[in-house]
């Protein structure tokens, strides 16, 4: 029988110190991301992904039972029967039910903030406080912008009616209501790149909260 081959020497070592100091790192921050419908939460989410591919910072994937769309939310598709298989035996670190599909967030999103890595988060506003009582020490992020906007937006993509635009607009003013304590709301009414470079900054930890 072939003796097992005693694995030590200076790389085993190097990689038990590279491990211990993970495991001392400073912990990372959970961004909280939500905005109404026209905000353009997605659009910035997408900006900021691409211009932190080389930094701490990890963009959690969502399991959902709404399928992929090519155009859509790069999430994991799970079946109905798969969802609840991993929400029993505790794989989700959120999870929620909204517009009749289920949301969760895996708990290796601890594993990621333990060695120090931020990570952001597409949120929900309905589950927002549910979360925060769960991870008290996340950071809201509201991405928003003006009526007008949001309105020419909505009438632009052409999804909703005049009324249902309206019901949207309505809605968005609950954002205004959220406990943003260590919080920062990003206005996105201009362009892009401006409210993308502060979003950018926060995530990076080189901006402030406000």
């Amino acid at each position: 029988m072939e003796r097992l081959k005693n694995h030590t020497g200076p790389g085993v070592s190097n990689q038990k110190a590279e491990y211990a100091a993970l495991q001392v790192a400073k912990p990372g921050r959970l961004f909280y991301v939500m905005g109404p419908s026209g905000a353009g939460k997605d659009t910035l989410l997408g900006y900021a992904r691409e211009r932190l591919t080389q930094a701490p910072v990890i963009f959690a994937h969502r399991y959902i039972t709404r399928p992929v769309e090519i155009a859509g939310e790069n999430h994991i598709h799970l079946s109905e029967a798969e969802f609840t298989n991993r929400l029993q035996r505790g794989c989700f670190k959120f999870h929620w039910h909204s517009h009749g599909w289920d949301y969760g967030l895996g708990i290796e999103v601890d594993s990621w903030l333990q060695i120090g890595l931020n990570v952001v988060m597409n949120g929900s506003r309905g589950y927002f406080e549910q979360a925060r009582l769960l991870h008290p020490t996340l950071v809201p992020v509201v991405i928003t912008a003006s009526e007008a906007i949001l309105r020419e937006r909505l009438q632009r993509r052409g999804r909703e009616s005049g009324s249902e635009i309206e019901e949207r607009i309505a809605r968005a003013k609950a954002f205004e209501r959220l406990d943003m304590a260590n919080g920062c709301k990003i206005d996105n009414s201009s362009t892009i790149q401006a409210a993308g470079e502060r979003f950018v900054a926060l995530l990076s930890g080189v901006g402030s909260n406000v």
